[in-house]
């Protein structure tokens, strides 16, 4: 089966973005590019986080109603959210009503405003265990690697949670850490640009 497919402009994309129609601008503009915006960077991995247990269709659908209840994943405001911020959320259905996640954001921001104090900002932070290329295999050949590993235990000691190797492969994937774009897709060259073009934080 290739492992891409055609999009309405008659070049190949990679197959996974033909699963669902939300998806196309999703992988055309923002997968693989690199950011080092740290809100993008905190609802990146918050937004894995809720995706654990379901699709990503699920999320990117809700995504606006996630920014909703989460001032634009403003870690400041988020990390001074109460219980009872965390039952106003439960009965929010412009989200994914999962009381472990909900406060699980919240301890990740209050986490998120520790590491600004001690490393500058979370992307200076993240940005360090951006994998080379010699460390990764194929495209999309995998779900996990050597650096999401290292990241997502080096989170959990700093108290992160929701933060497992597939959840932080997830989001380096998708923050352009990666250009996980297969070969044939077109958009690969563009993600291999704007990395080459990147600034890494804390560099």
């Amino acid at each position: 089966m290739s492992r891409t497919i055609e999009g309405l402009d008659g070049k190949p994309r990679c197959r996974w973005c033909g699963a669902a129609p939300e998806f196309l601008a999703y992988h055309d503009t923002e997968w693989g590019f690199p950011v080092a915006d740290d809100c993008r960077l905190f609802e990146k991995l918050c937004l894995e986080s809720f995706q654990s247990g379901l699709s990503w269709r699920t999320i990117l659908a809700k995504r606006e109603g996630f920014r909703a209840a989460f001032h634009g994943f403003d870690f400041k405001r988020v990390a001074g959210f109460t219980e009872a911020d965390v039952e106003r959320l439960l009965k929010d259905e412009g989200i994914v009503r999962h009381r472990g996640k909900i406060e699980a954001v919240i301890n990740n921001a209050k986490r998120a405003q520790e590491m600004v104090r001690r490393e500058g900002s979370l992307a200076a932070f993240v940005w360090r265990y951006e994998p080379s290329a010699e460390d990764l295999g194929a495209p999309q050949s995998a779900s996990t690697s050597q650096a999401s590993v290292a990241l997502s235990k080096d989170l959990k000691k700093l108290g992160w949670k929701f933060v497992g190797p597939t959840t932080v492969y997830a989001f380096m994937q998708a923050m352009g850490l990666i250009n996980d774009h297969v070969e044939d897709c077109v958009v690969r060259a563009e993600a291999a640009r704007q990395r080459e073009a990147f600034r890494r934080p804390g560099s």
